[in-house]
C-alpha cells in the first residue's frame, strides 16, 4: 500500500514509502572476497591500441553478494549502471526464473539498488530497464532510494511492430518497454545530450539562391523547384509520370539529398522561441516586407534572421556527422523507436530468446552516461550485451552473472569480441578491431561453516591467503601484503595494519612483532588462539579470535539471495500431499508454481 507514515515524535517528518510484505527484512551480507580463475580470464595476444582495457570483470554468483563484493574497491568509481533485471512477467524464460510474486520482486530489486547506489559515482547515472508489470512500483522504491529529485527521465523504448502480433490483447497492444534513469546527484550528473539520425525535414523546403551577398539583398525560392529544375520538370504531374508511382517517397528522398548538398543555403521559417521584444517588432515588420530579409545583430551571437513573419533556421544547423555520415538530426528525446530489436538473435553469436537487447540500444545508454576509460556495471549480464558494447567503445566494465550462461554466452561472446572476429551490432559503426581483455572472478564459498555439532569454524576450503584477505575485508582493510614485513597483509589507513593467522599466539610471538613496529603503527591481529596474556599486552596491537570475532556480524553459509523475502507459507493444493509439494519446491521444479497465500495487492488497503 501506499500511505504517509507518521513517527510517533511530533518533530519526524511524514515520509512517503511503497511497503510490502518482507520490506522490513534486509540482508546482512556476507562481504566475500572474489577469486580469479586464470583459464577462464582470456586476453587479446597482443595491444590493438595504447588505449586497450584488460582489467575487465565477470563475475560469476549471486549478484547480491558480489555487489557486496566489489563494494569495499569500487563504492563511488562507477559511472555508469545499466539493468535488465527479471520484468516479472510470469513468463517462463529459459534463463530466469521471471515469474515473481510482487512482493519477492520488490525486495530483490530494491536490496540490490541499495548496493547499486553506493557504487555509483557522484556525477554517475543509473539506467534500469523494465516493462509495464512493475514500472509504476519499481518507480516508487527508485524514488525512495536514490530520491525523487534525482529522477532525471523515464524512457519508453519502442521494442516490437503491431505487424508482429497474430493475437489481439484486451486493451491497446504493448510494444514498449520503460528504462527509468536516475542520478546519483542531478546537480552534478555528467548527462551528455545526444543527437539522432532522422529523416529529412519537409519543412526545411526553402534554399537561399544568392548566399554571398548582404542578407538583405537575399532572393529565397522554393527548394522542390530546384529539385525540378534539376531532373528536367516542372511540377508534381511531371514528377510522376518520371518517378512512377512511389514519386513521392522519390522525390523526398532526392530533396534530403539536395538539401545536405547545400546545406548552408537551405532554411525553414520557423517560429521564434520565447522572442523578444525587439523579434516580435521585426516579425511583425516582415510581414508587411513579405520578400525582405531583416537582420538582428545580437553581441556575441549569430545574427537573428526574419522573414515572412518568423526566423530563418538553417538545415547545417541539423546536421551531424555520425557513424562516418552526415546526416539530418534532432536532440534525443525519452521516445526511443529508432532501435530495431528484430533481427538481433546474432548478435554476439549467441542466442538468449526473449531476454536479448539490442547492441544500439546500449550504444545509447553508455554514450550519453560516460566518456572513454569510464566503467560501466550490469549486475544482471544475460547474454553479455552490456559488456561487448562497452567494451568495443573502449569503456572498463564489470559484468555479474549467476545463470550458467555466464559460461555458455558471455565468455564465448567476449572472447569474439577481444579477438575481433565479432562484426556484427556496434562493431562496423565504432570500427572495432579487437583487443583489451577481461578476468573471471567466482565468489569465494562463505568464511565460515557449521561443523559436526553446529559450530561456526573456519571453512575448510579457505587456505592461507584466502582467510588473510577475507579477514582483511571483514574489518575494512584493503588486502595487499608487505613484501617486508609478513604481519602486514593489509592496511585500513597509512600507519593502520591487519594481521591473520592460524597460529597459536604466545607473548613472545606478540613480542617479535612489536619489536619490528614503529610508535606510531598499529596491528590487529585475527588469530584461532592466543594466550590470555597477549589480550592487553600492548596498547597499539589489538588480539581477536576467529571466528568469534565474526558471529552476528552477516549471514554465513548463505550463497543464493534470489529470493531471499520473507518466510511466507505456500498455498499447498487440496489433491496434493504435503510432502510431495515440499518435494517439488526443493527440487526446483516448475510442473505446479506454488502461490503465496493470501498475498496481498500492493495498493490493497490493509484488513481491519
Amino acid at each position: 500500500m501506499l500511505h504517509s507514515i507518521e513517527g510517533e515524535v511530533a518533530e519526524r517528518k511524514q515520509k512517503l514509502e511503497l511497503t510490502w510484505i518482507g520490506k522490513e527484512n534486509r540482508p546482512r551480507l556476507e562481504p566475500r572476497i572474489l577469486l580469479e580463475d586464470q583459464e577462464k580470464s582470456y586476453h587479446a595476444a597482443q595491444r590493438v591500441t595504447d588505449k586497450d582495457i584488460f582489467d575487465n570483470r565477470l563475475i560469476f554468483g549471486d549478484n547480491l553478494l558480489a555487489l557486496k563484493a566489489l563494494e569495499q574497491e569500487f563504492a563511488g568509481k562507477i559511472k555508469c549502471i545499466y539493468i535488465d533485471p527479471p520484468f516479472n512477467t510470469g513468463s517462463a524464460f529459459e534463463h530466469y526464473d521471471d515469474g515473481l510474486e510482487h512482493s519477492l520482486w520488490l525486495s530483490l530489486i530494491k536490496d540490490r539498488l541499495e548496493l547499486l547506489k553506493g557504487l555509483l559515482r557522484r556525477d554517475g547515472l543509473i539506467f534500469v530497464h523494465i516493462d509495464n508489470n512493475e514500472f509504476a512500483y519499481l518507480k516508487v522504491i527508485m524514488d525512495e532510494i536514490f530520491e525523487r529529485s534525482n529522477f532525471v527521465q523515464m524512457v519508453s523504448v519502442k521494442r516490437a511492430s503491431p505487424a508482429g502480433f497474430k493475437v489481439i490483447n484486451p486493451g491497446p497492444l504493448t510494444v514498449t518497454d520503460y528504462i527509468l534513469l536516475y542520478a546519483k546527484n542531478k546537480e552534478t550528473m555528467d548527462y551528455k545530450p545526444l543527437r539522432v539520425p532522422v529523416e529529412y525535414d519537409e519543412n526545411y523546403d526553402l534554399y537561399i539562391e544568392n548566399i554571398s551577398e548582404s542578407a538583405n539583398l537575399w532572393k529565397i525560392s522554393k527548394l522542390t523547384e530546384l529539385l525540378y529544375h534539376k531532373n528536367d520538370i516542372t511540377n508534381w504531374r511531371q514528377a510522376r509520370e518520371k518517378w512512377g508511382s512511389q514519386w513521392k517517397a522519390v522525390r523526398n528522398s532526392l530533396l534530403g539529398d539536395l538539401a545536405i548538398d547545400l546545406k548552408d543555403q537551405v532554411v525553414s521559417v520557423r517560429d521564434p522561441h520565447k522572442p523578444s521584444q525587439r523579434i516580435k517588432d521585426a516579425m511583425l515588420e516582415s510581414k508587411g516586407e513579405p520578400g525582405q530579409v531583416i537582420v538582428l545583430e545580437r553581441d556575441n551571437n549569430e545574427p537573428i534572421y526574419i522573414y515572412k513573419g518568423g526566423s530563418l533556421a538553417f538545415y547545417a544547423d541539423k546536421l551531424r556527422v555520425i557513424d562516418g555520415e552526415l546526416t539530418p538530426t534532432e536532440l534525443l528525446t525519452d521516445f526511443w523507436g529508432d532501435i530495431n530489436f528484430a533481427g538481433i538473435a546474432d548478435e554476439g553469436g549467441v542466442q538468449f530468446k526473449n531476454s536479448k537487447k539490442p547492441e544500439m540500444l546500449l550504444r545509447r545508454v553508455i554514450e550519453i552516461a560516460t566518456d572513454p576509460g569510464d566503467i560501466v556495471l550490469d549486475s544482471f549480464a544475460g547474454s553479455g550485451t552490456t559488456g561487448a558494447v562497452a567494451h568495443k567503445m573502449g569503456r572498463g566494465w564489470i559484468m555479474v552473472e549467476l545463470g550458467e550462461h555466464c559460461h555458455t554466452h558471455i565468455i564465448p561472446r567476449m572472447k569474439k569480441v577481444i579477438d575481433g572476429t565479432d562484426q556484427g551490432g556496434i562493431s562496423k559503426a565504432v570500427n572495432w578491431k579487437g583487443g583489451g581483455g577481461f578476468r573471471y572472478f567466482r565468489l569465494a564459498p562463505s568464511l565460515l561453516e557449521n561443523d559436526k555439532r553446529g559450530n561456526w569454524v573456519i571453512s575448510k576450503e579457505y587456505n592461507a591467503a584466502m582467510l588473510a584477505s577475507a579477514m582483511a575485508k571483514h574489518e575494512g582493510f584493503v588486502y595487499n601484503p608487505d613484501e617486508t614485513f609478513y604481519w602486514k597483509q593489509g592496511k585500513s589507513t597509512e600507519k593502520d595494519y591487519i594481521f591473520t593467522t592460524t597460529n597459536f599466539i604466545t607473548l613472545e610471538y606478540l613480542d617479535s612483532i612489536h619489536e619490528e613496529m614503529q610508535p606510531d603503527e598499529s596491528l590487529l591481529i585475527c588469530c584461532k588462539s592466543f594466550q590470555k596474556a597477549c589480550e592487553d599486552r600492548y596498547a597499539n596491537i589489538t588480539v581477536r579470535k576467529i571466528p568469534n570475532m565474526l558471529l552476528g556480524r552477516c549471514e554465513f553459509g548463505k550463497d543464493d539471495y534470489s529470493l531471499n523475502i520473507a518466510s511466507l507459507p505456500w498455498q499447498i493444493d487440496n489433491d496434493t500431499e504435503a510432502g510431495d509439494a515440499a518435494e517439488t519446491r526443493g527440487k526446483g521444479k516448475k510442473s505446479k508454481k506454488p502461490s503465496l497465500k493470501n498475498q496481498q495487492g500492493l495498493f490493497d488497503k490493509e484488513s481491519e
